[in-house]
């Protein structure tokens, strides 16, 4: 059984939002990913794109808002983004937010300029 140790789990840093690599092929689940996110506050716009599947958000703490619907989630509240829908993350709060996230390996996402990438903290 694999074993992700937070202290060794490999990072990855986007203007505004630090991904910690969790589940992934690479470390040992062929049909899972999930990673953590931490967001800076006032984070005003992460880049829009769509996933080929599903994806859950599961905020831990602070405030995050999802677009196109706008919701403000919190500690406690999780999301379901469908596979295609356009997706931006936002923190409107005061504080860091930290949220888990989860979908199918293998997913492709697409950019709002038609790029299409494979993240690195989900190989």
């Amino acid at each position: 059984m694999p074993i992700i140790r937070a202290a060794e789990a490999p990072q990855f840093q986007l203007p505004g939002v630090r991904f910690t690599g969790l589940a992934a092929p690479s470390r040992g689940s062929n049909g899972l990913c999930t990673w953590r996110l931490q967001v800076e506050a006032g984070l005003s716009s992460d880049v829009p794109h769509t996933l080929d599947r599903d994806e859950v958000f599961m905020v831990l703490s602070g405030t995050v808002q999802l677009t196109p619907g706008g919701e403000r989630l919190g500690p406690g509240d999780a999301a379901v983004v469908p596979a295609g829908e356009q997706i931006q993350l936002c923190n409107p709060g005061g504080t860091e937010a930290e949220v888990y996230v989860a979908i199918t390996a293998g997913f492709t996402g697409t950019m709002a300029d038609g790029t299409t990438v494979q993240p690195p903290w989900a190989q």
